[in-house]
């Protein structure tokens, strides 16, 4: 099933997606309640899709992780070598809520940076409180999925010189590349673990300009869905709502040096996650 939050007579509601282009709508705000309680919900009215503005499944979730350097061929093609997974463990981090837009919305761009990058990447919301749970286990905990983009700037710029030699400093400034308004776009939908299937089998593709700039699979994520899953929860208690973003194939415009510009749109197709649309200014 695909569910939505959208805007409809001002306010924020939700619902699920029937019949291809209306909707059973559900109750006020976005979806987290509705998590909350398994997905179940009675409909208390019907609504044409085409008289709604979708906004992002989930505006405020608890946490929104993310996992950095989870595709052998992203990491290569910035120049690392090949990462060895006997030998590491996941890299994630958080994106402030203050990212997250919708479908549709405008990414602006941020006034610290001029190499502003894409990063189409399968995001994963949790279902049910998640703690220590095993890798075996893990995909049981998972309400849905959806598409995401893990807009990125590549490099900061104060105004004011720093010691950039310092790892600490490069560090930071890649954390903080990653914090900016508007760069966590989420949606159109989220779709029930049910109907999705297998997360590692689920096409990941992101134009830019109608270019095809990423092209690959899930299925060469470095750690699974339920591996990142099953890691985070060792770190914290992963609660109902929290979503995790699982990392971008190669294709990154850091690799050839172009990056987004004011006008541009990305667009982000995972298949039968939906395709995502954002333009830039």
């Amino acid at each position: 099933m695909r569910f939505v939050s959208y805007l409809r007579d001002g306010s924020v509601r939700h619902g699920r997606l029937v019949e291809g282009d209306l909707i059973e709508e559900l109750g006020d705000g976005d979806l987290l309640g509705l998590i909350q309680r398994g997905l179940a919900g009675e409909a208390v009215a019907r609504v044409a899709l085409a008289e709604v503005t979708l906004q992002a499944p989930l505006t405020r979730p608890g946490k929104l992780l993310a996992a950095a350097a989870n595709y052998q061929d992203h990491v290569t093609e910035t120049g690392g070598e090949p990462l060895d997974k006997s030998r590491l463990s996941p890299r994630l981090f958080l994106k402030p809520p203050t990212c997250i837009v919708g479908p549709g919305a405008v990414v602006p761009l941020p006034d610290v940076s001029h190499e502003v990058d894409w990063e189409a990447e399968l995001a994963v919301v949790i279902g049910r409180t998640a703690r220590n749970v095993t890798a075996g286990d893990a995909l049981s905990y998972v309400a849905g999925y959806m598409a995401s983009n893990d807009v990125s700037a590549r490099s900061v710029d104060y105004g004011f010189e720093r010691d950039t030699d310092d790892r600490a400093v490069w560090f930071f400034d890649w954390l903080a590349g990653k914090w900016c308004d508007g760069f966590a776009p989420l949606g159109p939908w989220l779709l029930s673990a049910d109907e999705a299937g297998d997360p590692q089998a689920i096409p990941v593709r992101l134009d830019v300009n109608g270019v095809t700039r990423q092209r690959g699979s899930t299925k060469d994520m470095i750690f699974t869905v339920a591996e990142l899953i099953a890691h985070a929860s060792r770190l914290m208690t992963l609660e109902p709502g929290d979503v995790i973003l699982t990392g971008t194939p190669a294709g990154v415009g850091a690799a050839t040096g172009e990056y987004l510009k004011a006008g541009d749109e990305m667009t982000v197709d995972l298949g039968p996650l939906g395709v995502l649309r954002n333009t830039v200014a």
